[in-house]
């Protein structure tokens, strides 16, 4: 009876893999630039099965440069993670670019992964990476994404600090509201230690090995840290989890492979109608203009209808700020109006150093480099100055309507297909 079972078990999963790559020939029939790879094992049965299509593809050509990649989803007939790697397009939405069933995590398995998703995407690695606190993906990254800044998601952090500090965590609300203000409201490196030793010794937790432990690798996690490198305003992989609890509902528990992929297609292609949807609104909406100043005017016309929206909230968050001159023309002080309202630990001014020969401002805040848009302390010298338009060393086109104007050289292979 067991031996009869395995060979019916293994007709099945022969069964499945031919049907997959059945459906995987019929993509490719409506969508040349559809592709596939597979990683076998010693015996030649599939270990990883990795494809993307080619709007995926274009996708990343345009918004590559920050990619999120989790393997946390497990929901097919044969318990194999699946692993999605994710971007943000110029409307602020989640766009896919690749996924990848692996039936190991170990280190051999990633560093594949990582590899082939380079290929397949026409050779360019993406300039940021986030990822879970996975030793062996860790090793693979530092391995094959050797000039990808690789970052870890926040979140996981948090997951792991409940289950060690339990109830210190769950129940006291005054602690967790504290450190929650550590990663998300403290923007330099003196704000976030200052915080975090403070933290330390009101609630007694000097010696706790968890919190050195994940103090010793903060530069992986921390925002503070995160100012000078570009991760188009993620610090978490919130982004592939959603997706993946999205697929959860369309995907019924334990189906088999080619069920499972028709089923991420079907995802993709909502993702897609979703975004098409925010383009029409990009195109037609209307914006009100008559108390945004000359900096909001020009924004307008930059920028798609979603990031135009975080634009007006640092321009709106820029009128709690004054500015002093330190030295003429080049070094400011954007400082809050009323120092008194600014929380513990919190910083009330920021320095602002303008360079102006080269039109370029640059703010110790670090949200420009972080994000893509100028902070609201730059914004406040800049309209104290008289500035009109932002400058054009200050405007990334990924966040404009004209993203996808212009194709990056290095990836003129991905629209070959």
């Amino acid at each position: 009876m067991k031996s009869l079972c395995q060979k019916i078990n293994r007709e099945e999963a022969q069964n499945d893999i031919a049907k997959t790559l059945r459906i995987f020939r019929e993509f490719r029939v409506k969508d040349p630039g559809f592709t596939y790879v597979v990683d076998p094992d010693e015996d030649g049965r599939i270990k990883s099965l990795m494809w993307t299509n080619s709007r995926s593809r274009m996708q990343y050509a345009h918004f590559g440069d920050v990619v999120t990649f989790d393997t946390t989803y497990k929901t097919n007939l044969y318990d194999m993670p699946f692993g999605l790697f994710v971007g943000v397009n110029n409307h602020f939405q989640t766009v896919f670019f690749g996924g990848v069933l692996l039936t190991d995590e170990t280190i051999d398995s990633f560093k594949w992964v990582f590899s082939e998703f380079v290929s397949l995407m026409g050779g360019k690695a993406p300039k940021t990476i986030l990822t879970d606190q996975t030793r062996a993906m860790e090793v693979a990254i530092a391995e094959v994404l050797k000039e990808s800044v690789h970052r870890w998601c926040k979140l996981h952090v948090i997951y792991r600090l409940k289950e060690w500090l339990g109830t210190k965590y769950t129940r006291d609300r005054t602690f967790r509201n504290r450190f929650h203000k550590l990663l998300n409201d403290m923007l330099t490196v003196d704000e976030f230690e200052q915080g975090w030793n403070d933290l330390l010794v009101d609630y007694d937790l000097g010696d706790n090995s968890f919190m050195r432990q994940i103090f010793d690798v903060r530069k992986k996690w921390v925002k503070s840290y995160f100012k000078c490198v570009f991760c188009a305003r993620q610090t978490t992989t919130q982004r592939s989890e959603s997706a993946n609890h999205m697929l959860k509902g369309l995907v019924q528990k334990s189906c088999p492979i080619h069920l499972f992929v028709q089923q991420y297609a079907k995802l993709q292609y909502i993702r897609d109608e979703e975004e098409t949807q925010e383009e029409r609104r990009t195109k037609m909406k209307s914006r009100n203009l008559s108390l945004g100043g000359p900096l909001v005017v020009h924004a307008s016309k930059l920028y798609t209808a979603k990031v135009f929206e975080l634009f007006c909230e640092l321009k709106a968050a820029s009128e709690d700020y004054k500015v002093r001159v330190l030295t003429t023309d080049e070094e400011y002080i954007a400082e809050h109006h009323d120092l008194s309202r600014v929380e513990k630990w919190i910083k009330g001014s920021y320095r602002v150093i303008v360079d102006v020969a080269a039109n370029s401002y640059q703010c110790e805040c670090g949200l420009l480099e972080h994000f893509g848009l100028p902070c609201s302390h730059v914004l406040r010298v800049m309209i104290s100055c008289g500035v009109t338009k932002l400058p054009e060393s200050m405007i990334i086109q990924r966040w404009t309507k004209e993203a996808r104007n212009v194709v990056p050289e290095h990836f003129g292979t991905v629209l070959k297909g």
